[in-house]
Parts: C-alpha cells; structure tokens; sequence
C-alpha cells in the first residue's frame, strides 16, 4: 500500500531554557527536556514536560494537538527497550459509535447530533472489553455525541485505567483553564481530540427522515442511489465521495503523524467517515467501498508498521486472540498490563 510518510517533522525545534543553553530536535529524534524548557513553533510557544526517568513525555503533532506517551511501553532506568516514539509498530482501533436514538427509530441522522440508545450504551461497552488489552495512547473522536459517549464509554473497560481528557483548544481561554497541573495526573490520562472533519456523511434534506417512508415516497432506487452511490449526493447533502475528501484529509494531516511516531490511536467516528478511512487503508476502489458495511460498536484493529497498514482482524472469532491476531508488540503490551496489574 502506498502509504508514504506524507508527514515528516517539520521544520527544526530550538529548545530555549532560564541559562539560555539551546538544542535541537530533528526527524523525529527527542532528547530528555528538563522541566520548564520551552519550544517556539512559528510565533507560539509550547511547553514541553519530562520527568527525569523519562517516563512522561509531550510530543505536538501541530501546535493544537498534545499526545501522551504510556508508561507501561516506556523504558525504565534499567530498561533497554526503545521509548514509544521510536516504535516501529502502532495500533490502530476504528469503532463505530454505537446505536443511536435515530438510529433506533430507521431516520437519516447524517450529521444531527443525537446521542446513543441503552443498547448503543451497551454495545460501547463492550467494545471497550474487547479491546482492553490494545494501547491506546489518543482518542480521535467526531464533533457529535453520539461518537464522543462510544469512545468514552469504550475507555471505561480498558485495563490501562487511564483517563480520556477531551482537548480543549477553541480559544486561549479554553486551553487556560483545562490545564492539568501534576505530571502524575497527566501521565495517566489520554487526549481526546474532536473533529467534525470526522463527522457522519451530511445527508442534507433527508436528515431527520424515516427511511422506510423516504424509499415509498422516492422510491427505492433513488433512495439507495443516494445512500450507496459514491458520488451522487442527496439534496444539499454530501455524497459519499465527497466525505472521504474531508474524513481521508484529516487521518493523512493529523492521525497518521501520530502514528509514525509510534503513537497507538482509537478513532470513533461514524459508518461513512470510517468507511472512507478504510478504502484509503485497504486501498479499495469506489466500486468495492460502496458495499463495505460496519457494524455499530465493533472495533477493527490495523496495525501501523514500516508505513503499512495491516488489518489484523474485527471481533467476529471465539477468542480475543482469535479476533485480532496478536503481533509480538501487542502481546508484549498484554503480558506488561498483567504483571502491572496483579
């Protein structure tokens, strides 16, 4: 698969500290920060935080977007095994939020933000069991409910017990006043990041229509061109086509850096989005992603490794193992949650 690094670290950072003293970072090489270094990017400043054994560590992917490296993959003191961030495997989790109310009642819902049924609280759960043994190390989430409560009821199953923390980065203001203040605290949370970029396929004029009714009233053709035609939209709706060009935009721009960088990510998102994420991972044709269905609430894993994208299975075998195919990074991962936690 063609999956070039489109997204190499930009540019070169200088560290400036109180003694003046600078270094540098380059293709993705991280040296240890002391406390209080900052980093200019452009015009802004950010702050970079590490603890001296190099179990906490904040890497921006842009000037809006922290990721949190996880100390149960980072390196002791005694430790020699290479640090997340020189990682050449990541995990990569997609989830369909789980049902909704309109989803429940057969209507357009398109990009109406209307949250999840009892079953669709439940079908989130039980996503997050089955993959409670995978890393996650960022959230991605769309702008609308009914994804944000899947991905964070996903996350209340993890064995990790590490807290998802929804970024808030509208204004300097919102950034002010959720910063954390104890490393500790930081170290065991996870960055939510929310983008409507992510959001459910606009269905224009049908949103809010019973489907059954729809197919009566303009017949069932039409309304199954609309639905699974990949370039013909509804009435002031997006086609499908035109969903992946926003969806497939932000994964290159802003998830895929993350995992090159060793990064494990969990996206929640929606039937469209994430259909059109995976034609670009699976390299499908127009023809082949109109005929993909996902199921609500159950998580595909792909693992990230030498800039390929490799399926490695849905919650559809027997046994977790079974259904995802542990690689040796993953079963790693596992066997490290086990002796952390009994």
């Amino acid at each position: 698969m063609a999956n070039a690094m489109l997204h190499q670290t930009v540019g070169t950072f200088q560290l400036l500290g109180n003694s003046g003293t600078r270094c540098e970072i380059r293709n993705n090489s991280v040296k240890l920060i002391p406390r209080g270094f900052e980093v200019e990017v452009g015009l802004s400043k950010r702050k970079i935080y590490s603890s001296r054994e190099w179990k906490l560590g904040v890497i921006r992917a842009s000037a809006s977007q922290t990721s949190v490296v996880d100390p149960v993959l980072a390196p002791s003191n005694n430790g020699t095994r290479e640090s997340p961030t020189k990682s050449n495997e990541a995990a990569l989790i997609l989830i369909r939020h789980g049902e909704s109310l309109w989803n429940e009642k057969n209507l357009f819902t398109g990009c109406v933000d209307v949250p999840l049924t009892k079953k669709g609280v439940e079908e989130a759960i039980e996503a997050g069991r089955r993959i409670s043994n995978i890393p996650v190390d960022m959230i991605y989430t769309s702008a609308l409910i009914r994804a944000q409560m899947t991905a964070m009821l996903a996350m209340t199953q993890h064995r990790r017990k590490k807290v998802p923390i929804i970024m808030h980065n509208e204004s300097e203001q919102a950034k002010a006043w959720s910063q954390i203040y104890s490393e500790e605290t930081i170290k065991q949370s996870i960055p939510v990041i929310a983008a409507w970029q992510l959001n459910e396929r606009m269905y224009g004029e049908l949103q809010g229509l019973n489907k059954q009714e729809t197919a009566e009233r303009f017949g069932k053709e039409k309304v199954h061109e609309w639905r699974r035609s990949y370039d013909i939209p509804p009435s002031n709706g997006e086609s499908l086509e035109m969903c992946a060009q926003r969806a497939v935009a932000y994964f290159r721009d802003n998830i895929e850096p993350q995992l090159q960088s060793g990064k494990s990510v969990m996206i929640a998102a929606h039937g469209n989005s994430l259909r059109s994420i995976i034609m670009y991972l699976d390299k499908l044709t127009s023809q082949e992603v109109i005929s993909l269905e996902l199921s609500t609430g159950i998580p595909m894993l792909y693992i990230f490794k030498e800039d390929n994208f490799i399926r490695r299975g849905s919650p559809v075998a027997p046994t977790e193992t079974g259904v995802y195919a542990y690689t040796r990074g993953l079963a790693r991962y596992r066997q490290k949650l086990d002796e952390m936690l009994h």
